[in-house]
């Protein structure tokens, strides 16, 4: 009988003990009259005995961690993966409603809504990764997009003008990335790196000098779209149609840079001087053009993104306001495996947390949040560990290219 691989069997012995420690938990409120209240938006309430609930889910996630374990049975690792991921959530959420309303629809929406910056950012970095550019000045475009389309906003009157300016701060920074990495040849980690302190010390100049001394603190935000009939739709039209546009654009470019990286003559070309940048030269591709555009159209995606924490959130600018989000956006994309739909999933996870501790907090539910906090980046290493599914990037990505 041929054994499990030793990936697979490390993962299951995690999840199988998981899986028992909920069940351990369900047991602290079997035989009780504990009761959870789940509020599912227009649609009304459900009411289920919490324990039974809890017992219940477990079961089945400990049925899902076996599988594996079996032999010819190992392609169900991604399947217990989620299965359990489903099972813990679902534990937190029954715990959180007990004898209260916990509203699944809210936290969905919210989930949504702190995801828009992580995905944007994820799209940047496979937009410049698909062709060999490693970018991780995403930190610091998006910083300084929120700084000076906030600026704009602020002394133009317009927040729509301050998004606009917001996105031309995205491509100034990512100019300076490709011009960098691409036309000196400089190590593209060191030149991201160098745009992030930049952008620090940039956006840090700009409050003191200009910001401060301003009358006004705030502007006004991006207003809420609703989206005629659409928003009626019980639980999916609050969480998708009734959004702030930067987060419609968001959705939308998911669509959109996937067809057009999949289905497009500009797609294969930006894909195969991502894997082999001498044979995309051989047939007549222009390397360093493409390299060019698709670093500046990040930078512009990444615009987007900053302008998400300083005109669609807060309708301010704090210093270092972006808290580390360019980076959590970089974790997505390889979550996503450099794919848009991928990203958009593993910019939700990140989003799912963030919002899943907020909510905790306000409930006050006795977990730390840096427990949630960590799921994420818990679940990024199990996908780079390649037990599920291994994350391959672009053959050529972060080497640069010299034509001979």
């Amino acid at each position: 009988m041929e054994k499990p691989n030793y990936k697979t069997v490390v993962f299951s012995t995690l999840t199988i003990i998981l899986n028992l420690l909920i069940i351990r938990f369900s047991f602290r409120f079997l035989g009780g009259i504990d009761k959870s209240i789940i509020g599912i938006g227009s649609v009304g309430t459900l009411s289920v005995f919490t324990g039974r609930s809890i017992l219940i889910l477990a079961c089945i996630g400990l049925a899902g961690s076996i599988l594996p374990l079996i032999k010819r049975l190992e392609k169900f690792v991604n399947l217990s993966f989620f299965v359990t991921a489903f099972v813990a959530v679902s534990t937190l959420v029954l715990w959180a409603g007990i004898d209260s309303n916990f509203d699944v629809v809210g936290l969905l929406d919210l989930s949504l809504r702190l995801s828009t910056p992580i995905v944007l950012g994820a799209i940047s970095g496979l937009l410049c990764e698909r062709t060999g550019v490693i970018n991780i000045a995403i930190e610091g475009m998006m910083l300084t997009a929120a700084c000076v389309g906030f600026t704009a906003s602020l002394y133009i009157g317009n927040v729509w003008a301050g998004l606009f300016f917001a996105i031309i701060a995205g491509a100034a920074m990512s100019l300076l990335h490709a011009f960098l990495s691409v036309t000196m040849i400089t190590d593209q980690i060191i030149s991201g790196t160098v745009i992030n302190i930049l952008a620090v010390g940039l956006t840090g100049f700009i409050r003191r000098s200009f910001l401060l001394k301003a009358r006004l603190s705030r502007t006004a935000i991006l207003p809420i779209v609703t989206v005629p009939l659409l928003s009626k739709i019980p639980i999916i039209g609050p969480i998708i149609f009734t959004n702030q546009p930067i987060v419609f654009i968001m959705m939308g470019l998911v669509v959109f840079v996937t067809v057009m990286l999949f289905k497009t003559k500009w797609g294969l070309r930006t894909r195969s001087i991502g894997e082999h940048p001498e044979a995309a030269d051989t047939v007549g591709i222009n390397v360093f053009r493409m390299k060019y555009l698709n670093v500046i159209l990040s930078g512009m995606v990444a615009g987007l993104a900053g302008a998400w924490f300083s005109l669609e959130t807060t309708g301010s600018f704090d210093d270092l306001m972006t808290n580390g989000k360019g980076f959590i956006a970089l974790a997505a994309m390889i979550f996503g495996k450099w794919h848009p739909v991928g990203a958009f999933t593993g910019g939700l996870i990140f989003g799912f947390s963030d919002a899943l501790q907020i909510i905790f907090q306000i409930k006050g539910i006795p977990i730390p949040p840096q427990f949630l906090w960590m799921l994420p980046y818990l679940i990024t290493m199990i996908v780079l560990a390649g037990v599920i599914g291994k994350s391959i990037p672009p053959a050529a990505d972060g080497k640069p290219y010299i034509k001979r």
